[in-house]
């Protein structure tokens, strides 16, 4: 196995069609945009792309129309964690034959207060089943979201036990102390914090960059952030994000899409998520615009 994933890497959205169905088609443009207007990679179905909210059988056909639409596998990792050890190895399973870089996987988030063990277990039960087609593992760590944590010692628990299977991390619990202290485990260990804001440590090698939810609206600005330490783009990036603040983020960053590409498809989103509320667009769209009108030297 090797592990070439790094740098500015969306977590990109996923459009829905009219009858609540994902819409391939437009995913798949808006991910062939984002990987020629500054992404590294792309993070699929993730919680930005609402992975959760559809059915296996709608995680495997999005997952397909990826590899269909001739777009670069080896710069995408996908998320096939689930609540059911058997749908997490039937998506693992999809996502190595289909060649994804990596599966990004949620802990098993139903039971809370589960021992250690049972997590192993679960972990386990994917490596065993993948064994033939070896895809990476990235662990995803969202307590806020999942109620479970991938804690510092039980991620070296799992790399000591299934060792070049577990690769990377992406943290989306906003404690940057954990973020560091779990980078700090293993030179070899990729941690991916879920804001832009952490660019320039990370081409300091604090980090093998970022998966953001809206990078899917300033990857330019992060590019520059991370290829050459641009500090205007990446305040300018970071003012972006911050739109969202007190906000819906995953409604927000699909309303924002549908501002941007003149496009209203993007807003709609899966239950339970609603719509961005008309309020909010206003002002989101405005300050996104209002941050592309200044001229970033």
């Amino acid at each position: 196995m090797s592990n070439q994933l790094q740098g500015v890497i969306a977590a990109i959205a996923t459009a829905v069609d009219e009858t609540g169905a994902p819409d391939c088609a437009r995913s798949t443009a808006l991910a062939r945009y984002l990987l020629a207007n500054g992404c590294d990679g792309l993070n699929v179905l993730g919680t930005t792309g609402e992975a959760t909210s559809f059915s296996l059988e709608e995680r495997k056909r999005v997952m397909t129309a990826y590899r269909d639409a001739g777009l670069p596998m080896d710069r995408l990792m996908v998320g096939t964690g689930a609540a059911s050890a058997a749908d997490a190895v039937a998506l693992t399973r999809h996502a190595a034959e289909l060649g994804f870089a990596g599966a990004l996987v949620l802990p098993p988030f139903y039971y809370k207060g589960v021992p250690d063990d049972g997590l192993v277990a679960y972990i386990d039960t994917i490596v065993k089943a993948t064994a033939q087609q070896p895809i990476p593992i990235y662990l995803y760590h969202y307590p806020q979201q999942s109620g479970l944590h991938w804690h510092v010692a039980l991620v070296k628990r799992l790399l000591d036990t299934f060792g070049a299977r577990i690769v990377g991390l992406k943290d989306s619990s906003g404690d940057m102390n954990y973020a560091r202290d779990a980078a700090a485990i293993s030179k070899s260990f990729d941690v991916f914090p879920s804001t832009e804001a952490v660019l320039l440590d990370a081409r300091g090698g604090a980090f093998a960059g970022c998966i953001s939810a809206t990078a899917n609206l300033n990857a330019d600005l992060c590019a520059r952030a991370w290829k050459s330490g641009d500090t205007a783009a990446l305040d300018a990036a970071v003012t972006i994000r911050k739109l969202f603040d007190g906000k819906q983020l995953v409604s927000g960053v699909k309303a924002t899409l549908a501002h941007i590409h003149g496009d209203p498809a993007w807003a709609r989103v899966k239950p339970p998520l609603a719509p961005f509320a008309a309020a909010d667009r206003a002002t989101t769209g405005a300050g996104y615009d209002g941050v592309r009108a200044q001229r970033v030297a």
